[in-house]
């Protein structure tokens, strides 16, 4: 990944989250992931996927909290009541997280009981256009 990559990224996810704290920098050890902080808080990685000629970046976050409070985690930590869980059609491992009516990504639970979730974001390179 490159400076205006990182940058578009993190600009990206900051509109996304509406969070303007959040950071996107290079990982030392591998170039082809960045690591996103909150604060001094490093909240998950971004990975490059550069298959069939297109250019995709997925984040991945992991929540440390149970189904229950997985709204009202996330609302905090990014301080935006804007961000909802939206419950997925014949899924019960899985929700949807929308900012608004606007879809974020997919949190999935890590195991059967639900003591924990993963946040996975796809970012299309046309998503970071016009950034």
């Amino acid at each position: 990944m490159n400076k205006t990559e990182l940058r578009k990224l993190q600009e990206f996810l900051r509109q996304s989250f509406g969070a303007p704290g959040l950071k996107v920098g290079l990982d030392p050890k591998n170039t082809e992931e960045a690591v996103v902080s909150f604060g001094e808080r490093a909240l998950g990685r971004i990975s490059v996927d550069d298959e069939d000629g297109d250019r995709s970046f997925s984040f991945a976050m992991k929540i440390p909290v149970e189904r229950p409070v997985l709204q009202d985690y996330l609302r905090r930590l990014f301080d935006n009541d804007e961000l909802r869980i939206v419950a997925r059609a014949k899924k019960t491992d899985s929700v949807e997280l929308n900012r608004g009516e606007d879809f974020l990504g997919v949190i999935s639970a890590d195991d059967p009981k639900g003591k924990s979730y993963t946040l996975q974001m796809a970012i299309l390179d046309f998503d970071l256009d016009d950034l």
